[in-house]
């Protein structure tokens, strides 16, 4: 029972900071009702894991996933041979062939026009996977200027997208 009297004795808590002390200095006061007070910022970041473009990510994902490899078969044989791809059954391989650069172009375009509006490239995705597919995206292109320049430097000419009678005639 004397401690409870202790308690309620005990003088109030003391502030360790007087009162009306700018305790942070590159704070602008401003009056308030008569009084001064610390103007407050609040910040806050937009979460990251929930996107509006959830749906396009994972399309570019699995889409730049197929195509890279596709773009590098592609490259390989038309830098040894001079042709693209054959048509395959029904032109299915030469349609994926085609596809997988479109694919290509858009990842690129959509991370260039994100780097203009943000200041950085498209977000990491699930598992980084995103940010993966955009740098084979990256890398992909610039391997097409590349083997496409040697093409038309050594042969004067790329092969066009259609099959050819020089190539599969």
């Amino acid at each position: 029972m004397y401690a409870i009297k202790m308690l309620l004795l005990s003088p109030p808590p003391t502030s360790l900071v007087p009162p009306h002390r700018n305790i942070y200095p590159n704070t602008q006061l401003f009056k308030r009702n008569g009084s001064h007070a610390p103007l407050k910022v609040l910040a806050m970041a937009k979460q990251s894991s929930e996107s509006r473009n959830d749906v396009a990510e994972k399309a570019a994902i699995i889409g730049g996933l197929v195509s890279t490899p596709v773009i590098g078969w592609s490259l390989y044989t038309l830098k040894t041979t001079g042709c693209g791809l054959p048509p395959g059954p029904g032109g299915s391989i030469g349609a994926l062939e085609g596809v997988s650069y479109l694919v290509v172009v858009g990842i690129v375009g959509w991370s260039l026009y994100t780097k203009s509006k943000t200041g950085s490239g498209l977000p990491n995705g699930p598992f980084g996977l995103l940010g993966a597919v955009e740098g084979l995206s990256y890398l992909s292109l610039l391997s097409i200027l590349v083997i496409f320049g040697l093409q038309f430097f050594e042969n004067g000419s790329i092969p066009g997208p259609l099959p050819s009678d020089q190539c599969f005639g």
